[in-house]
């Protein structure tokens, strides 16, 4: 089942970059604007601006760096990992050159960062049952945990979203489904984000 979920999300997410380019729009986003404000909400996992690796899982062109770069991280090291070969291709033409970073499509075994940070990853069920989708998101936190050595942020479109806005192929999650969730199986220090203007909440987990 992953496999087959894992497929037609890398080809909506192929075909918006090659439409789009690398805009908010080429990774499904409304704007600048929209990006700035989730990755503001899932920074507040990294406890120092500096001297930290961060892994950003599903990471598109590479925007979440860029945000990094222009707020003051320092001395960081970023990995982007994306299951999209175009996304990452856009992300080395962008940011390749820096030496802080690396790209992949498929992560070492055994790998792991300070962070993780999954921006968005958890939205496009596309044809997939909300149960199966909901079993292949935990399984993904699960993923997402082993990764992270000092804990994960990560967001998803909530519930509470107003009922004429909702699309059938996009998931919207219990906020306080995965809050328990996180607090019973990954960290006592768990903080739920639900306070920002977008239709959407933050989990970070702290380790």
């Amino acid at each position: 089942m992953n496999d087959k979920i894992l497929n037609e999300v890398n080809s909506y997410y192929s075909e918006k970059i090659r439409k789009n380019g690398a805009t908010p729009e080429g990774v499904d986003w409304n704007s600048v604007e929209s990006q700035e404000l989730r990755f503001e909400q899932l920074s507040d996992i990294i406890k120092q601006k500096e001297n930290f690796s961060v892994l950003d899982y599903g990471c598109g062109f590479g925007a979440m760096y860029n945000y990094f770069k222009k707020n003051d991280f320092k001395n960081f090291k970023y990995i982007g990992f994306d299951i999209s070969q175009e996304m990452i291709q856009e992300a080395q033409k962008l940011y390749g050159n820096n030496t802080n970073t690396k790209w992949y499509t498929v992560l070492p075994k055994n790998y792991t960062a300070d962070y993780v940070i999954a921006s968005g990853i958890f939205n496009v069920k596309l044809e997939t049952s909300n149960e199966d989708w909901k079993n292949y998101m935990l399984s993904t936190l699960q993923q997402i945990n082993k990764f992270s050595t000092k804990g994960f942020s990560f967001n998803v479109l909530t519930k509470y979203s107003d009922k004429e806005f909702m699309k059938e192929y996009l998931y919207y999650a219990d906020p306080l489904f995965l809050f328990d969730y996180c607090k019973t199986n990954f960290s006592k220090y768990v903080t739920l984000k639900h306070g920002y203007p977008l239709y959407e909440f933050t989990l970070v987990v702290k380790k």
